[in-house]
């Protein structure tokens, strides 16, 4: 595969936290628009795994380029900058701000990033997730699926060519959750990104253009 088209490209990559290894060597590549399961029980070091990628903990070890940047020479403010508008985060806990609205919580991350047509493009995206007449309510008055809406209208807003979801359907029951990964797959289709699934359900991951396992903090 032709490594110019690689968003992730990752080498001998470790973390460790005190004297415990929490990730062992790490080698991973992921293509422009691809679709990858990170697959793996708890403990595995796939969400630590996640975290490094997306820039959030930086590795003890190795090599992390994302989307044509070197992690490893980044600051902390260049990191967040790298990670601006490129790549989304969707979350096991939905992490909205109880205090906005639907429409706030997806407008304003993306105002805050410069967006001129934040507010448009959030009335848009939650249009697209199915929350058109839910602008204006605030997360406690919202299912967990629908608050799971707002987090993927929120991460997909900015169209980042990379996307994460970190056990998205953790917190829902089988029925919403099945739904939830259908409109998370179907963004992703429209906007063209590459998705980075986490998860320790198979079914799930089964979805996805291919599946790496963890154990021990190691690919299988």
């Amino acid at each position: 595969m032709n490594m110019t088209s690689m968003v992730i490209e990752a080498r001998d990559v470790t973390l460790r936290l005190g004297e415990t290894a929490i990730l062992r060597g790490i080698d991973l590549s992921v293509a422009a628009g691809e679709s990858v399961a990170l697959l793996g029980a708890s403990g595995s070091g796939k969400s630590s795994l996640m975290a490094v990628l997306a820039g959030l903990e930086r590795a003890s070890g190795g090599s992390v380029r994302v989307a044509g940047e070197d992690f490893g020479t980044l600051d902390e403010d260049a990191l967040a900058r790298a990670r601006r508008g490129r790549i989304g985060i969707v979350l096991q806990a939905f992490h909205l701000l109880p205090t906005m609205t639907a429409h706030e919580n997806v407008a304003v991350p993306m105002e805050l990033a410069g967006v001129a047509d934040a507010w448009p493009r959030a009335a848009a995206e939650l249009e697209a997730v199915g929350l058109g007449h839910r602008l204006d309510h605030y997360p406690a008055q919202l299912s967990g699926g629908e608050q799971q809406r707002v987090a993927i209208a929120r991460a997909l807003g900015p169209r980042p060519p990379l996307v994460f979801a970190d056990e998205p359907t953790g917190n829902l029951d089988t029925q919403t959750g099945s739904a939830i990964m259908d409109l998370l797959f179907d963004r992703r289709a429209v906007l063209g990104a590459t998705l980075v699934v986490i998860t320790h359900d198979r079914r799930l991951a089964e979805r996805c253009d291919r599946i790496v396992t963890l154990a021990d903090g190691r690919i299988g």
